[in-house]
């Protein structure tokens, strides 16, 4: 005669305990929350020259800039600074623009 391991009542207790469990783990909740502004996704919006572009190109399509700095380094490196973004030349192409912060300001390293 064989012996039963499991009977009826203690199947259905464990199949129960399992359906119990997962709709325990099924039911959470999720907040959405917004970013703070310095998390948020920068405004990209602004047009800035693109790499390679020369000083004249860049003065004749955004005109003059606020500031213009002396040359640093070798290579030489010149930044000019408009009111939304900043100009970083080597010799005399675009090597890269920045759009400024809206929360530091303009000018702001």
């Amino acid at each position: 005669m064989m012996t039963r391991l499991w009977n009826i009542p203690t199947l259905f207790a464990l199949l129960g305990a399992a359906v119990l469990l997962q709709a325990a783990t099924a039911a959470a909740d999720t907040v959405d929350m917004p970013a703070p502004p310095a998390l948020q996704e920068p405004d990209h919006s602004v047009t800035l020259p693109g790499r390679g572009m020369s000083m004249l190109q860049v003065e004749e399509r955004f005109g003059t800039p606020r500031e213009k700095f002396d040359e640093v380094g070798d290579p030489p490196i010149t930044r000019w600074v408009y009111s939304d973004f900043t100009v970083y030349f080597e010799y005399q192409y675009v090597i890269n623009a920045v759009a400024h912060d809206t929360m530091a300001g303009p000018g702001s390293p």
